[in-house]
């Protein structure tokens, strides 16, 4: 088994991920652009931090002894990593659907709207991909529990591969906002996780890294070219090129990780999350309030820094923070129950 340890590269590819999110959005702020349809890689975006999340959490726990206080810390850091600043962004949703005369582009309107969004139900402009992602992570507790009980969970894992194959057939049925329909991802992507846990040795020439930049760039603009059309693209074969995707980054060719294990795109992968919430409330902010005082050339790439400012904002201002603060609390909290008991 290799070692665990933290793989800059993953950091980049996640900054790369919310990167084509925000750039596709551009057409979204700008509806100038949206006939030429500049871009269309946020969905693509999505998926590799779906697959990612899984790669994440079957190499970081899936070698860990499972228990009840090692599952209770796993849900509370990754509580404390997501809720506090997706709460700030969907607040800061609510509060702008709400302003007389704004016209906010993504409306979250209704106090059923709102509650389905704080209780992490809602669907609404990229919110959507919040769902299944918790649900993944309580799921990753059957997961977790068959990596560290391999002998005991074989009836578990075998019900866990019918899931799959049935949901397979099904086409991965449901709402986006369910874990059955992007299943694969999560899936898949801790399978590659798991396997790269366990390897001995990783592949580093530089072949795999030709084969990461070639898939990229098969990978990114496959709607755009037709590869995987928008009806098409969630499903098996995009998920196993995401999953594949993240496996060969993670490997940290030195061609890769000159690229993606860079201190800028580490950077972006740092505030990744607030970016993703935060770029189009700000962005469509820019351009209401300087959108006529500027030309087009250059509101977008103004835009654009301020979705990133904010970003570094909100990550040192309320993510670090909040996580922080929740997780020191838990385990005050940990120690006070044991501390009793004893």
């Amino acid at each position: 088994m290799a070692e665990i340890k933290h793989i800059g590269s993953l950091d980049g590819l996640r900054g790369f991920a919310a990167s084509a999110v925000v750039f596709t959005h551009i057409e979204s702020i700008y509806t100038v652009l949206a006939p030429i349809e500049i871009a269309k890689v946020g969905e693509q975006g999505v998926a590799i931090f779906f697959a990612l999340s899984g790669f994440l959490m079957a190499y970081l726990y899936g070698s860990k002894p499972f228990s009840r206080p090692a599952a209770a810390d796993y849900l509370v850091s990754r509580f404390a990593r997501i809720y506090p600043v997706y709460l700030f962004a969907v607040l800061v949703c609510a509060l702008l659907s709400a302003w007389p005369g704004l016209d906010y582009i993504d409306h979250l309107v209704g106090p059923v709207e709102i509650i389905r969004h704080v209780a992490m139900l809602g669907s609404q402009g990229v919110f959507w991909s919040i769902p299944p992602e918790i649900q993944f992570y309580l799921f990753f507790l059957l997961l977790w529990y068959c990596f560290a009980n391999p002998q005991k969970s074989q009836a578990l894992l075998a019900a866990i591969a019918c899931l799959f194959a049935v949901a397979a057939l099904l086409k991965f049925p449901g709402p986006g906002i369910m874990l059955l329909s992007k299943l694969p991802y999560f899936l898949l992507g801790a399978l590659a996780g798991r396997i790269f846990a366990l390897q001995p040795g990783r592949p580093t020439h530089a072949a795999v890294g030709i084969a990461a930049l070639l898939l990229l760039a098969v990978f990114v603009p496959s709607r755009v070219m037709g590869i995987l059309p928008k009806e098409e693209f969630w499903g098996l074969p995009s998920a196993l090129a995401a999953s594949v995707l993240v496996y060969l980054i993670a490997c940290e060719s030195a061609i890769t990780a000159k690229i993606f294990a860079s201190a800028p795109l580490r950077f972006i992968g740092m505030i990744s999350f607030s970016l993703y919430l935060l770029h189009l409330p700000v962005m469509f902010l820019m351009n209401r309030w300087l959108g006529d005082a500027l030309p087009l050339a250059a509101m977008i790439p103004l835009s654009i820094a301020a979705a990133y400012i904010a970003a570094w904002v909100s990550y040192r201002t309320i993510e670090t923070p909040a996580r922080r603060f929740l997780v020191a609390l838990w385990h005050d909290r940990r120690i006070g129950l044991a501390a009793a008991k004893a």
